[in-house]
């Protein structure tokens, strides 16, 4: 059902709830008519608040028939702020299980892994997306909150959950690893511990940044990744890096495959 606003010749507007079924469409109610642009909306919503009492009415003990027709009028009823979104929980979660990450004891992990796949916008637009399409009401802060708790309590707990899902795509040996790094800026002038200017590659020589050092496995799969400030030396980053890993991970020796400017003679040595 929903509601109609139909213009009389009098200049009147009618207020109706209206059903449609098999393509038919039936006035269940006349709720008045008004001419002011308050009383019309006063109407409305009485007209709403009709249609939203009815709905708890609904019985789905019915014959095959009837389930037929009760489904109908039920999809008809339908609002689009009633709708929620499945499939990427239906694909993607399913997925996010069978990798191991329900093993996170966070359902925000989840819900942003999960959001940045099917939706890979802003921290505020992942809000906005949660809470339109799953009905979890978030404020950005709690993401943020979030991302701490990542970094301090849950990062080696994902990235043992990657590695053993690579180990397994990998048919549990790892003999290859790839190994890049890339520069992160921010648009703004101040400094840290980690956040430095340093060489860019792409001009933003006066930004601060980090790098981001990442090793993967054959065909892509992640193993690990490590920050770095922004005034490293991408060549002093690898060693370390793979001596850390190695031991974690127990990779033995693999084959290293890295740009020239990370293999650096010292490097190979």
């Amino acid at each position: 059902m929903f509601v109609r606003e139909k213009k009389n010749k009098s200049g009147s507007v009618s207020i109706q709830i209206v059903s449609k079924e098999n393509g038919i469409y039936k006035v269940v109610k006349s709720v008045g008519c008004a001419t002011e642009r308050p009383e019309i909306e006063r109407l409305k919503d009485e007209a709403r608040q009709f249609i939203e009492d009815a709905k708890p009415q609904l019985s789905f003990a019915f014959d095959a028939y009837e389930e037929d027709q009760q489904a109908l009028a039920i999809v008809s009823s339908l609002q689009n702020n009633q709708v929620q979104v499945i499939g990427p929980e239906l694909i993607f979660g399913r997925i996010y299980d069978a990798i191991g990450f329900n093993q996170v004891p966070d359902e925000l992990f989840r819900h942003l892994v999960i959001a940045r796949l099917a939706y890979p916008l802003s921290k505020l637009k992942t809000v906005d997306y949660l809470l339109k399409y799953r009905g979890v009401k978030l404020e950005v802060s709690a993401i943020y909150r979030f991302l701490d708790r990542l970094a301090d309590q849950y990062q080696p707990l994902v990235e043992q959950i990657a590695f053993e899902h690579t180990k397994r795509m990998q048919g549990d040996q790892i003999s290859v690893i790839f190994y890049d790094m890339t520069a992160l800026h921010f648009e703004a002038e101040d400094e840290d511990d980690l956040r430095q200017a340093g060489f860019s590659k792409v001009g933003k020589h006066r930004h601060p940044q980090i790098y981001l050092g990442l090793l993967v496995g054959a065909n892509g799969f992640p193993i690990a990744y490590d920050i770095f400030a922004g005034k490293s030396y991408e060549g002093h980053t690898l060693i370390p890096f793979l001596e850390r890993f190695s031991q974690r991970f127990n990779l033995g020796k693999p084959v290293v495959v890295a740009d020239s400017g990370l293999l650096t003679k010292r490097n190979i040595v």
